[in-house]
């Protein structure tokens, strides 16, 4: 398997890859261990670029000023690899999905061929021009909603998503238990997600589900199925602000000495395959935003995918994927052990 950390991509005029003293891959090799891939159980695709918030933690660099989309060839694409191949999930994020054109196509396609189906949903969305029936449209076609909420007050909420975004995630989530989602014993799922707001890596994850859903109940009423933390990321806009802050070299040495690797066997890159907006492929949405493509043995695009030619591919590795191996490691579901 080859290693990636010498790629060099730059940002800004600087490497976009952080600065690591060791190499993932070495460190899998000292461990004994090897990153393959299994079976495809997750196609995510990210839809593009284009958002209606700039959050400062975005390993998307997304904001309301982007313009990649993507567009219907592509979807037309993803749509028929969950046909003919039946992969059991599709996860769709952004950007903000619900802002290309024909994301509601994408959604009410999809479900068609009986995958399970997630949308990465940022709650404010919800009051852009014609969204504000997204509710009801999650609801109709039993979509499954993931929603990033960075505490239950509103200073760290707003210094990490933009002024203001706090107040409408409540008033989004209050419309989501309106028509039944989040609720205990019901099929709706609303989860939420908890991204540290510091250089820090995030607390036990059932202790921050507690300390959310009992301060979210008691100050507005609120529910909600699961909360995931996840691992901020080396990666965009964090790492401009690692750097900003002079926050990098102990950042990445808390990833390095919290290294765990009975979480490899569990991270997401394993079962997931990621799809940019062009229909490139990758081994997960961080490679894709570094542009590590995935491996060369096998077909590069959405266009040409055939599942038996990903099985047991080596998966592309760089610093940022200590984040993903820290402590109880992280995954677009949360902590992986």
């Amino acid at each position: 398997m080859a290693s990636t950390a010498a790629i060099q991509i730059t940002r800004n005029g600087k490497p976009a890859l952080p600065h690591s003293p060791i190499d993932f891959y070495e460190k899998l090799k000292s461990h004994n261990l090897e990153l393959r891939s299994g079976e495809i159980e997750i196609l995510q695709i990210n839809v593009g670029k284009l958002c209606n918030q700039a959050c400062q933690h975005c390993h998307v660099d997304a904001s309301p000023k982007r313009t990649e989309i993507m567009t219907r060839p592509t979807i037309e694409a993803c749509l028929d690899v969950l046909r003919k191949y039946q992969i059991p999930t599709l996860d769709i994020t952004g950007g903000a999905p619900e802002m290309i054109p024909d994301f509601r196509y994408l959604v009410t396609e999809a479900v068609k061929t009986g995958a399970k189906i997630i949308v990465r949903h940022n709650l404010t969305v919800m009051f852009e021009p014609g969204q504000t029936d997204l509710p009801e449209f999650f609801r109709t076609n039993k979509i499954e909603v993931v929603s990033s909420l960075p505490y239950f007050t509103a200073q760290p909420t707003d210094a990490q998503r933009g002024k203001g975004v706090f107040d409408k995630s409540i008033e989004a989530i209050k419309k989501l238990n309106q028509v039944g989602y989040g609720i205990e014993g019901g099929d709706l799922i609303l989860n939420l997600v908890y991204n540290p707001t510091g250089a820090f890596l995030p607390p036990a994850q059932t202790a921050v589900e507690a300390d959310f859903k009992r301060e979210l109940k008691a100050r507005y009423g609120l529910h909600f199925n699961n909360l995931y933390t996840i691992t901020n990321m080396p990666v965009a806009r964090y790492l401009d602000w690692l750097r900003r802050s002079r926050n990098e070299e102990s950042y990445m040495r808390k990833l390095i000495n919290a290294f765990n690797p009975s979480t490899v066997e569990g991270l997401m890159c394993r079962n997931t395959l990621s799809v940019d907006w062009r229909g490139n492929l990758y081994d997960c949405d961080f490679n894709q935003m570094l542009e590590i493509g995935i491996s060369e043995t096998v077909p590069q695009t959405i266009f040409d995918f055939k599942p038996e030619k990903f099985a047991n591919r080596a998966i592309k590795t760089a610093a940022h994927c200590f984040g993903c191996t820290a402590g109880a490691g992280s995954s677009c579901g949360g902590t992986v052990s």
